[in-house]
C-alpha cells in the first residue's frame, strides 16, 4: 500500500513525537477513521502502540478513548 495524504499527515504528526486520539485526528488532520489509518500504517510496517486513556467530554463526564503513538525507531527513515 502506498501512503496517501491522510497517511502522510498522520505520519508527520506521529514522527514529531506527539500522541493522537480520534478527536485530535479529526480536528487537526481531517482524518475521520483514525483506526483505519493506523491499521494501514501498521500494514506498511510501522509499529503504533495504543493505550486507553480517560478524558473528560464537554459535559465534564469521564470518557475512555484510545491514544496512539509511533514506537521509537519505527521506520523513521
Amino acid at each position: 500500500m502506498k501512503p496517501n495524504g491522510q497517511h502522510s499527515r498522520l505520519l508527520e504528526w506521529l514522527k514529531s513525537g506527539k500522541t493522537i486520539t480520534r478527536l485530535e485526528a479529526l480536528i487537526e488532520l481531517g482524518i475521520f477513521e483514525l483506526s483505519a489509518r493506523i491499521i494501514d500504517l501498521e500494514e506498511m510496517g510501522y509499529k503504533i502502540p495504543r493505550k486507553t486513556i480517560t478524558v473528560r467530554n464537554r459535559f465534564g463526564e469521564k470518557a475512555r478513548v484510545k491514544e496512539y503513538r509511533l514506537e521509537d525507531g519505527s521506520m523513521l527513515a
